[in-house]
């Protein structure tokens, strides 16, 4: 059973590797569930020793469904990572009509030759959920980030449990989505290869004076004061669980 650490910062990525996790999906923009980082940022984390990083190749938020500029762009983002020291990468692109993308799939794959391939949670969006798994299986991916089809990894453990058996060892299944230690046994005992989680907690930053008649990202909703942290003893607790 391996863990892996949802990571928006050289320090979370730090704080993974300190506490035991085996990866890091190395991300930015949390508000837009996660998108490309900088090329200095994964130079900066692959020096982190005793932790792989898969590098989240995503040119935008929004659905999956990509144009051939911003198709171009991810195998370019492909190229940088695995310069940059990425160990893995992080995709996922469907067709109009909710199916996996087969042959661009493909393409990133080869693209990323000698690199892991995660197909993300792009997998839940599509129109039918098993037999997106065999097409992320034919395109030749390591694993897949899945919450079966649901918000949460464990209200869609039932799919979960079918993408195991659909996978026959062919790919590793990872669940992904809400996973905390009060949920992981279940998930765990669904047969999954893999946990994803966050351990997100939102601390105070260190600003004095802040002007209350802004918000930079559009949404007064969102406390742009407050810092995104690693929860250490949620994530110790969920290692536990495995270890």
């Amino acid at each position: 059973m391996k863990t892996e650490l949802c990571a928006y910062s050289v320090d979370a990525c730090q704080t993974a590797a300190r506490l035991g996790v085996n990866r890091v999906e190395l991300c930015a923009s949390p508000a837009e569930g996660g998108v490309t980082p900088s090329v200095a940022t994964i130079e900066r984390v692959a020096r982190i020793e005793g932790i792989d990083v898969s590098v989240m190749i995503r040119p935008r938020g929004g659905d999956f469904l990509y144009s051939d500029d911003e198709f171009e762009t991810m195998l370019l983002d492909i190229d940088y990572a695995r310069k940059a020291g990425a160990t893995g990468v992080v995709f996922g692109i469907l067709t109009p009509d909710g199916k996996v993308d087969i042959e661009r799939t493909r393409q990133l794959v080869e693209a990323a030759k000698g690199m892991e391939c995660t197909f993300h949670r792009a997998v839940d969006m599509t129109e039918e959920y098993e037999a997106a798994v065999e097409a992320v299986i034919a395109a030749g991916c390591h694993r897949i980030l899945t919450s079966g089809g649901y918000d949460k990894a464990i209200d869609g453990i039932d799919n979960i449990r079918r993408a195991v058996a659909i996978a026959q060892g062919r790919i590793e299944i990872m669940a992904g989505s809400g996973v905390l230690a009060s949920n992981a046994p279940q998930l765990i005992e669904a047969g999954v290869d893999a946990l994803h989680f966050s351990a997100k907690r939102m601390e105070a930053g260190a600003m004095l004076y802040r002007n209350p008649r802004i918000s930079m990202g559009g949404s007064a909703a969102v406390d742009e004061y407050a810092l995104r942290k690693v929860d250490e003893e949620e994530v110790k607790e969920i290692l536990k669980l495995i270890l």
